[in-house]
C-alpha cells in the first residue's frame, strides 16, 4: 500500500486528488496540506511515502517545503505538481529534491502511474524531458568558473566508465540506449547507474541529471 499526503492550498483540488487515489486498491491518503509549513509537518508526522506537492501555496511554496522535507532526511518522495507556464518552478522543484513533476491537467492515469513511479524509487519524468527543462533554465545554475567537472567531491569516486554513464544519463539516455551504444548489458548498465546514484548521493534518476549539469558534465546545447 503506497501512503500519500497531498499538499494544495485549493480544497476542490485536495478532494478531488482524494477521490482519485482512494478509488485505488493500493494507495491510500493519509492527510491533506493547505500550506507548505503544514505539509512538512505532516510528512514529519505520518512519513508517506510519496508527498504530492503543489508549488503555489501560502505560508512556505511548494518549492521551500520540498527543500525543508528532503532537508530532515524523511524518506519520503516528492512530486511536484505544476502549470505548463511554471516550468521554472517545476524546474526549482527538482533541483530542491523532488523526484519528478507533473502538470495539473494530466490525464487521472498518468497522475497514478506517476505516483507509483515515484512510490518504486524511478523518475516519473522521462530523462529526455528532464534535459530540455534544464536547457531552458541552465541559467538557474550555479557558476563554477574554471572548475574542472572531475573535481567536484560528489563524483570524484566516480570510476571512469561511471563517470562516462552519469555523461549520458545527463544527455537523456535511456538504459537501453545506453547499453547499446557503449556496447554493454543492460543488467551492466542498471548496476552501474546504481552505483552512480549510491556514490554521488543522488534520490534517483532526475538528481543524477541535474548532477550531471552541476558538475558541467552536461552543459546545454
Amino acid at each position: 500500500m503506497t501512503t500519500v499526503l497531498i499538499a494544495d492550498d485549493q480544497p476542490m483540488q485536495r478532494f478531488g486528488f482524494r477521490m482519485l487515489l482512494e478509488s485505488q486498491d493500493d494507495m491510500t491518503v493519509v492527510g491533506e496540506a493547505g500550506t507548505g509549513t503544514e505539509a512538512v509537518r505532516l510528512v514529519a508526522r505520518h512519513r508517506p511515502d510519496v508527498v504530492l506537492m503543489d508549488v503555489r501555496m501560502p505560508d512556505l511554496d511548494g518549492i521551500g517545503a520540498t527543500r525543508r522535507i528532503i532537508a530532515s532526511g524523511a524518506p519520503s518522495r516528492i512530486l511536484i505538481v505544476t502549470t505548463f507556464d511554471l516550468d521554472a518552478y517545476a524546474y526549482e522543484g527538482l533541483r530542491a529534491g523532488a523526484s519528478g513533476f507533473l502538470v495539473k491537467d494530466a490525464l487521472p492515469e498518468e497522475l497514478l502511474a506517476g505516483l507509483r513511479a515515484v512510490a518504486a524509487g524511478d523518475a516519473v519524468v522521462a530523462p529526455a524531458l528532464t534535459r530540455r527543462l534544464l536547457d531552458a533554465y541552465v541559467h538557474h545554475l550555479p557558476a563554477v568558473p574554471g572548475a574542472p567537472a572531475a573535481s567536484d567531491p560528489r563524483i570524484s569516486a566516480l570510476t571512469e566508465r561511471e563517470r562516462e554513464i552519469l555523461t549520458v544519463i545527463g544527455r537523456g539516455w535511456s538504459n537501453t540506449e545506453i547499453a547499446t551504444r557503449l556496447h554493454l548489458a543492460e543488467s551492466t548498465v542498471k548496476t552501474h547507474v546504481t552505483r552512480i546514484l549510491a556514490k554521488t548521493g543522488a534520490r534517483d534518476r532526475v538528481q543524477a541529471v541535474i548532477l550531471a549539469y552541476d558538475t558541467r558534465l552536461v552543459t546545454p546545447g
